[in-house]
């Protein structure tokens, strides 16, 4: 549920632009890929987030769990007679399965890209089941389809905070200090980061963290593995961006870029 299929990552645009020349492509497209984004940085700017946000002022629906606003007989109404009608359906024994279904309909709207629907379906999901919380993990790839990545880690954050164990929102969580890596480690020395690469293998250790703790929880989620091996082959701890990698390709190889199968061969000689 949710994870960008084959044909959905091709449609990913370049992001060469967005990040200088020094970065391989394959690592570029991980930053958005991984949230399962199909617009980027470059493709959906800033004055996109604004509309958004405007809209979000007389349109509830576009908050993450409506914003907790108050709402009108009307409304909780209508939410009732919502969740009467889908837990009527005979294909859901549970609330917690319906809204399961609902957030996967919401992914399927949000990789058209049709990110309006897509909130409107996660927030669905949120009434018939508060404590999902896959909720999170939609909300934060709609805030990385802005390219608010400081929004997104907050829903991460929140929903980590009601289920540590959540795979979904650990690996999500580890992508962002992921891409927070490859924006510092290309600052120059400045008056906020005194040391850019000191603070960027300190990203690195967090996203390692954090997908070894997903990892221990689901060991055959591919895009977690993937990521292990990039991480560890940012660090040059070739021996274990092998083993990643060996174990990515026994679970389908997707999505592997021909582009950091080459990084990997020429960083880390095998004998």
């Amino acid at each position: 549920m949710g994870r960008p299929s084959e044909r959905q990552e091709q449609r990913i645009p370049t992001l060469r632009k967005a990040f200088g020349r020094d970065m391989p492509f394959y690592m570029k497209s991980l930053l958005f890929t991984a949230f399962g984004s199909l617009l980027t940085i470059v493709s959906f700017a800033q004055p996109a987030f604004d509309t958004w946000e405007a809209e979000s002022k007389t349109n509830k629906r576009l908050l993450p769990r409506y914003g907790h606003l108050p709402k009108t007989q009307e409304e909780i109404k209508s939410d009732s007679d919502y969740i009467k009608q889908m837990m009527a359906l005979p294909q859901f024994k549970t609330r917690r399965e319906a809204s399961n279904h609902i957030i996967g309909l919401g992914f399927q709207y949000y990789y058209r890209p049709d990110f309006k629907t897509a909130m409107y379906r996660f927030n669905q999901a949120y009434l018939l089941d508060s404590t999902n919380t896959d909720i999170f993990w939609g909300y934060g790839a709609i805030y990385m389809a802005f390219g608010r990545s400081d929004l997104a880690k907050k829903q991460y954050d929140e929903g980590l905070s009601i289920d540590s164990t959540n795979t979904h929102l650990l690996t999500d969580l580890a992508t962002y200090y992921m891409e927070q890596f490859y924006l510092t480690i290309q600052m120059p020395q400045n008056d906020i980061i005194k040391d850019p690469k000191a603070q960027a293998r300190q990203f690195m250790d967090s996203a390692i963290h954090y997908l070894s703790k997903s990892y221990k929880l689901d060991h055959k989620d591919v895009n977690t593995v993937y990521k292990l091996s990039i991480c560890y082959w940012n660090i040059e701890d070739c021996s274990k961006a092998w083993k990643y990698y060996d174990e990515a390709v026994e679970l389908g190889g997707n999505p592997i870029t021909e582009e950091y199968t080459k990084d990997l061969k020429k960083r880390c000689k095998r004998n």
